[in-house]
């Protein structure tokens, strides 16, 4: 006897289907003060002079600072979306990083629910969302890809 599948159709309608492009644009007093609350005292992130003589030429943003400023409201309309089990939690992010950001950069970012299934966990069924975003700067230069799996339990 095959069990019947909690994927609800509003989410199998959304898998494959790519989300509006959001734009930002990198900013050097936020790469700062990112850099600052989480800790990071990386010279790259903050001591023009330092940056200057890189091979970067300049100050960059920290890699992770795309989940700060890169945040994608295509998981807001996952959120929004009549879930089949009402908890909702984050079940991590695995990240590829291929420019670094810098000031005056604008990024921007498209998002896709890419897979899409079920488990048994040990207190009931666990729905795994897995959401590809691809990050692109303004001469559509890859600068990252994320894929960040949500769980709805």
């Amino acid at each position: 006897m095959t069990e019947e599948s909690i994927i609800t159709e509003d989410l199998r309608n959304m898998l494959g289907v790519e989300a509006p492009p959001e734009v930002f644009e990198v900013e050097k007093g936020h790469i700062r003060r990112f850099a600052e609350a989480v800790g990071d005292a990386n010279p790259l992130w903050q001591d023009e002079t330092y940056a200057r003589k890189s091979r970067y030429g300049s100050i960059i943003a920290p890699p992770m600072f795309l989940q700060d400023e890169g945040k994608n409201k295509f998981a807001d309309r996952l959120i929004e979306l009549p879930l089949p089990l009402p908890g909702f939690l984050n079940g991590g992010v695995e990240i590829e990083f291929y420019q670094p950001m810098k000031p005056g950069d604008v990024v921007t970012t498209q998002a896709k629910l890419i897979d899409l299934y079920e488990k048994q966990g040990k207190t009931g069924k666990l729905v795994f969302m897995i959401v590809e975003v691809t990050f692109k700067n303004q001469r559509q230069e890859l600068v990252s890809i994320s894929r960040n799996i949500f769980i709805s339990r």
